[in-house]
């Protein structure tokens, strides 16, 4: 393990009411990233961020660019305030926008627009195949593919050792929590989510947004960039359309990823701090630190 500093982007779960309206108070950077999303958009997004109705933030066509938008707003404080000393750069599942547009192959309204398609296909999905997803927590991979197999389920994300997280339709899941069960894991929890991400499921969204990444000018990134797909980094972005295409019915493979950055530090920069409780379990020794807030970005060295 090498002495390296990695920024993580947080993935869809992680918003809540009030994300990111301190930052927008207290940091002219952070405002400008909210108005600039506003205005790509043609939706006031942020007003919903601040104090809107959960429900319809929670929607994901809401949800991704708005997680992004507050994960770039700390982002761009951190720019300004020189306190950016970084090594490489990933994101978890719609993270992965946020990551690039960090590393600057994408712009901050680019990355906007194709989060809200990218939400907006995988809705249409979740409408089209009703599915959901079941966190098994204490499970080994070998048993979260036992019982994905046996039910007709699929691993969807690995995300530390013992969790990891199944998608398929509904009845399926039943007997996955079923089999966890019996196997004696310690627990199967359904999650609050629209569909069954990460899974061939979500094959109709990723259909849908091939076509809009196949126009999309990557450029050349400027921190090296982990993919969820490969848990590798990708320095052509030749490649980055089918990676964010397969990204959609691949799963995350978070645990490897992480492994594989061999860091020593990682900053989560959005909403909440589930990466940060990941990495803990994945890497017990590195140093890790959320940063979301006003007090978490001024209490941040940064060295």
């Amino acid at each position: 393990m090498t002495n390296k500093t990695v920024y993580i982007f947080p993935g869809q779960g992680s918003q809540f009411i009030g994300m990111g309206a301190d930052l927008a108070r207290d940091f002219a950077e952070a405002k400008d990233v909210f108005s600039e999303i506003d205005e790509a958009l043609h939706q006031n997004l942020s007003a919903l961020m601040f104090s809107g109705e959960l429900a319809e933030l929670t929607q994901t066509q809401n949800a991704q660019p708005a997680i992004m938008a507050v994960s770039m707003a700390v982002w761009r404080v951190l720019q300004a305030n020189s306190a950016v000393n970084v090594d490489a750069v990933a994101g978890h599942s719609l993270g992965e926008y946020s990551a690039l547009c960090a590393a600057d192959v994408l712009s901050l309204s680019e990355t906007a627009q194709l989060l809200q398609a990218r939400g907006q296909a995988m809705a249409r999905a979740c409408n089209q195949q009703k599915g959901g997803m079941l966190a098994l927590l204490g499970a080994t991979v070998e048993q979260a593919a036992e019982i994905a197999k046996a039910s007709d389920c699929y691993v969807a994300n690995d995300n530390a050792p013992g969790q990891i997280v199944l998608s398929g339709v509904l009845s399926n899941l039943e007997k996955a929590k079923e089999l966890a069960e019996k196997m004696v894991i310690k627990r199967a929890i359904p999650l609050s989510v629209a569909g069954a991400f990460h899974s061939p499921l979500m094959q109709s969204a990723a259909d849908e947004m091939a076509p809009v990444l196949a126009k999309v000018k990557f450029a050349e990134p400027k921190i090296p960039v982990f993919f969820n797909v490969t848990a590798n980094i990708d320095a052509d972005p030749m490649h980055y359309a089918d990676l964010l295409t397969r990204q959609i019915t691949a799963p995350v493979r978070w645990r490897e990823l992480i492994e594989n950055t061999n860091a020593t530090r990682f900053v989560e920069c959005g909403p909440g701090n589930v990466l940060c409780g990941l990495v803990r379990r994945i890497v017990p020794e590195a140093e890790n630190v959320a940063l979301g807030t006003t007090e978490s970005i001024k209490s941040f060295p940064g060295k």
